[in-house]
């Protein structure tokens, strides 16, 4: 009788060992998928995966994507740009834009 306690006790530990060890390795592909997926991402556009560049506009450094247009800022740069004369470099901004969509169509 002893020997059958004895090997369910040890295959209740085995698999417990087998979970923690399952939950461990889980655990290490989820970072690695994460690292993964920021290492590929640096300086690509989140919408269409082009390569980011490097601009300023009206001395705040901003990021753009050619591909789609989009435009990114900093923490501050909103802030910036919020007390700079609002209205025209907004109209000019959304101007450039307009005028270049209505080009390609």
């Amino acid at each position: 009788m002893k020997n059958i306690w004895k090997e369910r006790e040890k295959a209740l530990e085995n698999q417990y060992i087998y979970k923690q060890e399952q939950e461990k390795i889980e655990k290490m592909q989820k970072e690695e998928r994460e690292r993964l997926v920021r290492e590929l991402c640096r300086n690509r556009c989140p919408k269409c995966g082009d390569e980011i560049e490097a601009m300023t506009f009206r001395g705040v450094p901003l990021d753009r994507c050619p591909g789609c247009g989009g435009v990114w800022l900093g923490p501050n740069d909103l802030r910036i740009l919020a007390s700079k004369d609002h209205r025209s470099w907004f109209e000019k901004w959304f101007k450039e834009e307009n005028e270049a969509s209505e080009k390609v169509a």
